[in-house]
């Protein structure tokens, strides 16, 4: 009988304790561990595995057209400049390329002599093709990075004179269709020097079966003063084989205060792995010092892989009319041989 009390009474007694040891005392101090919480219905609706850009919408079936018509007008463009050579693979190619031409011009334009003339952009170590040692022996129209280089004419001009041109140039990747860059130098000969800085913005698109760039670029000469330089191209394939370009520019000098339109259309035709050609018709305007025509031209430009992917021929028959000439017809032949001198195997 007083056993059964005594055990009753420990019973209650522990049962009293237990309560006060475990507020004192918790339980992750004994070494047990916290339950897991569990997430509440709200956490679980807005946590998810895929960020919100990638998420799916209505509207994601018009991606693989866009992709595909944006890389089919992309390509061709870029594999048409890269074979002819132009300005624009010069400027936005990503390799280093040393570029040697020998040309020659009879009839309209024709100086009686053959031309030598060099381009070379070296990229630099460590600035994954960014920063770049521009060197380029041209007249000073082309050293002004004149988008007219795409229009394959010979455009008479007062700066006849070759001279060489030494720069720096920075050059951004292309961010969401813009790029950027800059570059600064000095004209030879040293003991003349004429120190230039320039700036441009550029920026692709395409629209529906088309493709927009617009390239804008300011810049500064010594000897030319402050100019600007505005280019606006449209392109469009029309097969596997076949580019339409339309090239609208302006170039506007204070010293002179003229502007020099251009407006060209070239179709570009690939023949096979060797050869293409260029059907152009151009013409060119100036505002000073009375609004007009300078020339009409028209031309075909053949292009021929020689050897390998650094030798090519060109032959360009032209047919201008120019305004010093009343504009009656005067034709012109190109010769030029070209060295590339690549990363291209």
């Amino acid at each position: 009988m007083i056993k059964s009390r005594r055990t009753s009474s420990c019973s209650f007694c522990l049962t009293r304790i237990l309560p006060v040891i475990t507020l004192l005392f918790p339980l992750n101090l004994l070494g047990a561990d916290k339950p897991a919480p569990r997430p509440s219905k709200t956490a679980q609706q807005t946590t998810s595995p895929v960020p919100a850009e990638q998420q799916s919408d209505s509207y994601d079936f018009v991606d693989a057209p866009r992709n595909y018509v944006t890389e089919k007008i992309i390509g061709m463009a870029s594999s048409m400049d890269r074979f002819f050579g132009g300005n624009r693979h010069y400027q936005e190619s990503n390799q280093s390329v040393f570029k040697l031409d020998l040309t020659r011009m009879l009839g309209y334009g024709d100086n009686h002599k053959f031309e030598l003339s060099g381009k070379m952009s070296l990229r630099l170590p460590g600035t994954e093709g960014r920063l770049r040692l521009w060197l380029a022996t041209e007249t000073e129209n082309d050293i002004n990075d004149s988008p007219t280089k795409d229009t394959h004419t010979h455009q008479s001009s007062d700066a006849t004179t070759k001279k060489t041109s030494l720069a720096a140039r920075y050059s951004s990747e292309e961010q969401q269709a813009w790029t950027f860059g800059t570059d600064a130098g000095i004209k030879l000969p040293i003991n003349n020097p004429d120190p230039f800085a320039r700036s441009w913005v550029g920026y692709a698109a395409p629209v529906n079966d088309w493709r927009m760039k617009s390239k804008e670029t300011v810049y500064w000469y010594k000897s030319l003063g402050v100019g600007n330089t505005t280019q606006f191209d449209i392109e469009r394939d029309m097969s596997g084989a076949r580019l339409f370009r339309s090239s609208t520019s302006a170039m506007w000098l204070r010293e002179k205060d003229n502007i020099d339109l251009v407006q060209s259309f070239s179709i570009y035709h690939t023949m096979n792995d060797r050869s293409a050609v260029i059907y152009q018709a151009s013409a060119g305007w100036i505002t000073n010092p009375v609004f007009r025509a300078t020339d009409y031209v028209v031309l075909a430009f053949y292009r021929y892989r020689m050897h390998q992917k650094w030798l090519y021929l060109e032959l360009s028959p032209q047919l201008h009319f120019p305004w010093e000439k009343d504009y009656r017809a005067s034709p012109a032949l190109s010769f030029r041989v070209e060295a590339l001198f690549d990363e291209t195997n």
